[in-house]
């Protein structure tokens, strides 16, 4: 069958979900020969950087089932799956999905006392690791560790059980939001909702010209991850899987670079940390010609980031009636969330396109999109800011055994992201800060910190990220800290900063009490997926000022 015709036999497949793309495509007449997906670490004896098939792929998976199975478990059963390596994580999803299992993948960066809170809330039947993680063992998980991942590659595949046939409500993954408010919440999704954008977008889109090979930075074992392998597979495009990614694990950049350089791919898929620390390099040192796309999910990407990387790679144009090659890139920005499944907005920036300030676009075509008041319920005009409402068959089915949480993000049918834009005339919406981190001033006004980040980011061009927290301590004091993440070497002059920054949030900072602070990145508190996890910093500065009317008091009293 030919790559067009499968996609649209694909697409049509309502059976198709998530759970099954390797049983799906094989019965529908897949190559199952053709290179598929590459892995930058060993796995099972095949070395990094090799190629695999479809049928390596499924032969890889049904071992790991059959083990699966000897070791206990089967349908419905929740499995975490806490691993470094994205063949790990990847063939581990196959395999319990295989089982009907419900794999719920961790991200291997997570924080020890995290992960294993986070266990212990999820209470799965069982958890499997691997070495790097090995201290879990000496851990009181409430749950057994089954084994280890290298152990999981020995199993029979000609002794697995039939590939589970799930039906579209079936939970098939379980994976977790980025913990920046809170505890990292463990999310559910069903074979239909995590697959749903893949079929209504990936597999309907025209395909591009020419060979297709996708690079994915995304924390492998986040929906973004799992969605981005389903629809290579399903297109048929080639796949890199990097099981680290530049800031998150650590490790600069360079790693994205050198892999891009390695492996020539003509579009790279990341959050907007991956961005942030591409910005920092040189880019027009590096050979990133076959890179057509960037595209980011999660939170969107800032203006300054998306200008650097647009500058370099290629695109494709029609000139003289054949198809060429110029400089530039795309970058394709999509708002979204782990509950949200798929970015729920979609816009698309090269060179000369000037529609930044926070737009995220317009609604993708499967989601229903409005703004409500936080307060009333009801929908916002034009132009005001209002909370995001959402209808999507890309959402999750809810938060697993935390049914309070699930129902509290519900109103009136659609589900409430935590997200707060406005609208403009034309149907363009625009991102200013999420629920948990606006301030309010009163008066009617209100300190949005995204907002706030993407200005100072436009207007300090040696300001690689930067952070603004707010907080209202016991006695109602506002307390406004912005932190710089400065490119080296650095020349710090407080006085000047503090001017550059209010002249950078305009109106935004008439009468805000600003401290403008350069920090090292090794004093940002990160989330496992590379986001400032604000709330612990906002508990760090409320701890700071505290500290210092003690002291203020005590030299009074003394």
């Amino acid at each position: 069958m030919t790559g067009s015709n499968l996609r649209a036999v694909l697409a049509a497949d309502m059976e198709l979900g998530a759970g099954n793309v390797l049983l799906r495509m094989a019965e529908h007449g897949a190559d199952m020969d053709v290179p598929r997906v590459t892995f930058d670490t060993d796995v099972d004896g095949i070395p990094a950087w090799t190629p695999l098939s479809l049928r390596t792929l499924t032969e890889r998976a049904a071992a790991r089932a059959q083990w699966f199975s000897v070791h206990g478990v089967g349908r419905r059963d929740p499995v975490a799956v806490y691993l470094t390596s994205a063949a790990d994580v990847f063939l581990s999803f196959f395999a319990l999905t295989w089982l009907g299992a419900i794999p719920a993948l961790m991200n291997g960066s997570m924080p020890p006392d995290v992960a294993v809170e986070f266990i212990r809330r999820l209470r799965p039947a069982g958890v499997l690791t691997d070495g790097d993680h090995s201290w879990l063992a000496d851990r009181d998980l409430a749950a057994p560790i089954i084994g280890y991942a290298a152990e999981a590659g020995t199993g029979n595949p000609s002794g697995a059980p039939p590939h589970y046939r799930h039906h579209l409500d079936d939970p098939v993954a379980i994976t977790h939001s980025s913990g920046t408010t809170r505890m990292p919440a463990a999310v559910v999704h069903s074979h239909h909702s995590l697959f749903a954008a893949v079929r209504a977008v990936r597999l309907t889109e025209p395909r591009q010209h020419g060979p297709v090979r996708e690079m994915s930075v995304f924390p492998q074992a986040h929906t973004a991850g799992v969605i981005i392998m389903n629809e290579a597979l399903c297109n048929g495009y080639e796949l890199l899987c990097l099981s680290a990614q530049g800031g998150t694990f650590g490790r600069s950049g360079e790693v994205i670079l050198d892999a891009i350089e390695r492996w020539h791919p003509t579009a790279v898929y990341g959050f907007a940390v991956t961005w942030a620390e591409l910005a920092r390099y040189d880019l027009t040192s590096r050979d990133l010609r076959s890179v057509r796309f960037w595209s980011n999910s999660g939170d969107s990407a800032h203006e300054a980031h998306i200008r650097r990387l647009i500058e370099v790679g290629s695109h494709h144009a029609y000139s003289g009636g054949e198809i060429v090659t110029l400089p530039g890139s795309r970058f394709n920005d999509t708002l979204g969330s782990t509950e949200m499944g798929y970015g729920g907005f979609g816009i698309s920036h090269r060179p000369g396109t000037e529609r930044y300030g926070r737009c995220v676009g317009k609604p993708q075509p499967f989601a229903e999109i409005v703004l409500i008041d936080q307060q009333t319920g009801k929908e916002v005009p034009d132009g005001e800011v209002g909370m995001v409402a959402m209808k999507s068959p890309t959402l999750a089915l809810g938060y697993w055994n935390d049914s309070a949480a699930t129902f509290r993000t519900r109103l009136n049918g659609y589900y409430l992201t935590g997200d707060l834009m406005y609208r403009d005339a034309e149907g363009y919406f625009y991102h200013v800060d999420r629920a948990s981190d606006a301030l309010d001033l009163g008066g009617g006004k209100w300190l949005y910190t995204v907002l706030s980040e993407e200005r100072i980011l436009k207007h300090c061009p040696d300001v690689r990220d930067c952070t603004l927290l707010a907080v209202r301590g016991d006695d109602g004091e506002l307390t406004v800290d912005v932190l710089l993440v400065l490119a080296e070497p650095v020349t710090w002059q407080p006085a000047d900063r503090d001017s550059e920054v209010r002249t950078a949030l305009g109106d935004l900072a008439a009468g805000l009490p600003l401290r403008v602070v350069a920090v090292p990145e090794s004093e940002m508190i990160l989330g496992p997926t590379g986001k400032v996890r604000k709330f612990l910093m906002r508990e760090r500065l409320l701890t700071a000022a505290s500290a210092h009317v003690i002291e203020e008091d005590a030299q009074a009293n003394a």
